[in-house]
């Protein structure tokens, strides 16, 4: 049971160590010592949970996605807004999901996982939108396949500019500013005017999200404690 215990805090460990290097170095510039000098684990231990730095790269990117839980919204245009906001505070203070952010966009990525973590955050993007437009969020015309697309590509872009201009000191507040501009083409009046879009909402989603993940975790540690 404490043995279990110790396998899930070391697997974390490793994580976060080999997103804060990927995130620093690159993928191919990165190195299992220095992860392994970063997370304190023996090489051993490592490759336990992880047999590569291609599995290990792997699991920074499926990592994010568990970083970024939220409570499900009423109004799903809303749980869009603050999905995209609390993703671009992570990405500022989260080292999993900057470095995510890196992994997914590096070409070198590419070659070797090809474009399954973009493709995701497009079909996360696109079932809020088709649940928003079920429930009439959204104007008539609104395809929610194509918004999709449209809008996870300029996140990308205002996340790749804020990085390039101001090493991302700016991302919520540009990212707040994305969603002003859009929205207006899709929602419906009365729904566009109820939402909440400010950047200060950002440090209050975070927090959510550090709560639900705390209790998901200790969920997690009371499951291994019965499965003993």
């Amino acid at each position: 049971m404490a043995q279990q215990e110790r396998a899930i805090r070391t697997r974390h460990a490793i994580l976060n160590a080999a997103a804060s290097v990927f995130d620093e170095r690159g993928y191919e510039a990165a190195t299992i010592g220095e992860i392994l000098t970063r997370a304190g684990v023996t090489k051993g231990a490592l490759y336990f949970h992880f047999p590569s730095k291609q599995a290990l790269a792997e699991g920074v990117l499926n990592a994010q996605f568990a970083t970024m839980a939220l409570a499900p919204r009423v109004c799903k245009l809303q749980e869009l807004v603050d999905v995209g906001l609390l993703t671009a505070y992570r990405m500022c203070t989260d080292p999993v999901v900057s470095a995510a952010a890196r992994l997914s966009l590096g070409q070198e990525m590419r070659t070797l996982f090809g474009s399954h973590a973009v493709a995701l955050w497009i079909e996360a993007t696109k079932g809020m939108l088709a649940e928003a437009k079920a429930q009439g969020e959204l104007l008539p015309q609104v395809d929610p396949a194509a918004s999709a697309w449209i809008f996870s590509a300029a996140w990308t872009g205002v996340q790749v500019y804020s990085h390039t201009l101001s090493n991302r000191a700016d991302l919520t507040e540009r990212i707040a500013s994305l969603f002003e501009h859009l929205l207006p083409s899709i929602a419906v009046p009365a729904v566009l005017n109820g939402l909440v879009i400010t950047a200060e909402r950002a440090a209050e989603l975070h927090l959510e999200s550090e709560e639900l993940a705390r209790q998901a975790e200790l969920e997690q540690e009371e499951d291994v404690r019965a499965a003993g």
